[in-house]
């Protein structure tokens, strides 16, 4: 969901008989709809399988093909935004491009957060990992309180992820989207003078 787009994915080896993804993400439409790439052959077999009518994809494959046209209101603006997403990410270079600016802006939210001190969750041994999101150890410093931290970038119109999703004590930054390394070497700049508003020594001693 959040990497197709900007990884390469190989079907053929993957064995994959269906992908789902979103307009936005990676793609950088408007949120708004979901879409399948298919395997025909074994989506044909799935006629009444489904136990929920909206998401019946055999059913909505099998209506546009007969009819061309949806079977409920279509989400013709998102559409229409995801066509022309698709026009600028080919313009970008496709995966290839638009994953390249997304590794950049990794390393540069990386280096960044690096020099000021914080620390990355996943360690060198993950050298790796994805480069859509980046997530980082709460400071353990007394003066540090994630949802002050968030409020002033936010503040300074710098929006990272509000929570976490693991029981640990960490934030998230995203690199994918309209960013680019002169954004997140911005972003680094705005998080230098939060800690130094809330008297957060830097570089950080943790």
């Amino acid at each position: 969901m959040s990497s197709f787009g900007a990884m390469t994915i190989n079907i053929e080896e993957c064995h994959i008989d269906y992908l789902v993804s979103s307009a936005n993400k990676c793609i950088e439409g408007v949120p708004g709809f979901s879409f399948a790439i298919a395997r025909l052959e074994h989506l044909l077999t799935c006629s009444g399988q489904s136990r929920s009518l909206s998401l019946d994809l055999f059913d909505q494959y099998d209506n546009l093909e007969r009819t061309s046209q949806f079977r409920f209101t279509p989400p013709t603006h998102t559409m229409l935004a995801f066509r022309q997403a698709l026009k600028e990410f080919e313009i970008e270079g496709g995966v290839q491009g638009r994953g390249g600016r997304y590794k950049a802006n990794h390393q540069v939210l990386r280096e960044g957060m690096r020099q000021l001190g914080f620390k990355e969750l996943l360690d060198k041994s993950h050298e790796g990992q994805g480069y859509m999101i980046t997530s980082f150890h709460y400071p353990k410093h007394p003066k540090f309180d994630f949802h002050e931290f968030y409020r002033r970038l936010s503040d300074k119109d710098q929006v990272i992820y509000p929570g976490k999703v693991l029981n640990l004590n960490c934030f998230r930054i995203g690199n994918i989207g309209q960013l680019y390394p002169t954004d997140m070497e911005y972003l680094i700049k705005c998080i230098k003078e939060v800690c130094a508003d809330m008297d957060i020594a830097l570089p950080l001693q943790c």
